[in-house]
């Protein structure tokens, strides 16, 4: 394929939270840079994943899920969505299938009115859905709101995934390579690190935690072994639930640590030696520039 006919361009993933953005990307890229959890509002800054092929570049641009914002941490989510919208060839609406439309759906179609870039509605979670209810639900969206195509995928299982990247590629124009072929992802190791963390804590701590928890990667470096050696601290807002993250005996770090350790080895191809500490940083997600420290670019505050 000549280089006149390579296809490039970046595609915004927008939904509520919980509809299965990160799943969706990650299956894209067949490998994990957006954590997943059950818990609401996982995914905070808008991550990149790259695919290529011998013709076509896609930049996908994970958004945090659509909420109403209660602080600081949450007004630069959303605005990290909103920005979004403005910077890319195409969006990807994406919903639970499974459910029925609500306030958030209704919320992001009033965002999309004014847009002209191509939509997509992605109807998610298939698998879970009889076909005649998965009907009823397109024509409820598209009653909403012109959408330039409708896909139905199972992110989960992969099913109609392949279609959905043709239907994209359709709406691309013709342009650069922006990463090179192999590159996954335009985030640093650290953050990916960081957020992987922050998933396994997610996952084993009660609901009152999650939001609570920030990780920082203070250091990553490879050993003569070829070990590489992490330090990470996962802050939370108060002392009572560094209790809880520590666990009876350091038993819940510990399983945060050994969880996260699989899927950072996975990542890094190495063997990992990981260590964590828990700190009380009061109130962190109203303070911007610790939310900075994080990793959360200024550029999208």
């Amino acid at each position: 394929m000549s280089e006149d006919n390579f296809k490039s361009g970046f595609i915004s993933i927008i939904g509520r939270p919980n509809v299965g953005k990160s799943t969706f990307m990650n299956k894209v890229l067949g490998q994990k840079i957006a954590i997943m959890s059950d818990k609401p509002q996982t995914t905070r800054n808008k991550v990149q994943g790259v695919y290529t092929t011998e013709d076509t570049q896609m930049i996908f641009i994970d958004t945090p899920g659509i909420h109403k914002p209660k602080h600081h941490l949450g007004e630069h989510m959303m605005k990290v969505a909103r920005n979004t919208l403005k910077e890319t060839e195409v969006i990807l609406f994406i919903i639970n299938a499974a459910e029925e439309i609500g306030r958030g759906d209704e919320y992001i179609i009033d965002m999309l009115k004014n847009t002209r870039t191509p939509i997509i509605l992605v109807l998610n979670k298939i698998d879970l859905v009889h076909p005649d209810d998965l009907l009823k639900q397109i024509d409820v969206y598209k009653d909403k709101l012109e959408f330039s195509d409708v896909v139905p995928i199972s992110a989960l299982q992969g099913n109609n995934v392949e279609t959905l990247l043709e239907v994209i590629g359709n709406y691309l124009p013709e342009g650069p390579m922006y990463y090179p072929k192999d590159r996954v992802t335009d985030h640093p190791e650290h953050f990916i690190v960081s957020e992987l963390i922050r998933e396994k804590a997610l996952h084993l701590t009660s609901q009152e935690i999650p939001h609570a928890i920030g990780v920082e990667v203070e250091k990553m470096k490879a050993d003569k072994g070829d070990k590489i050696h992490v330090q990470a601290v996962i802050y939370v807002e108060r002392d009572s639930q560094k209790g809880m993250v520590i666990g009876k005996g350091g038993k819940m770090l510990k399983e945060i640590g050994k969880l996260a350790r699989t899927d950072i080895e996975n990542l890094l191809g190495n063997k990992v030696y990981l260590e964590l500490w828990v700190k009380v940083q009061k109130d962190w997600r109203n303070k911007s520039n610790f939310i900075r420290s994080l990793g959360y670019k200024d550029d999208e505050y």
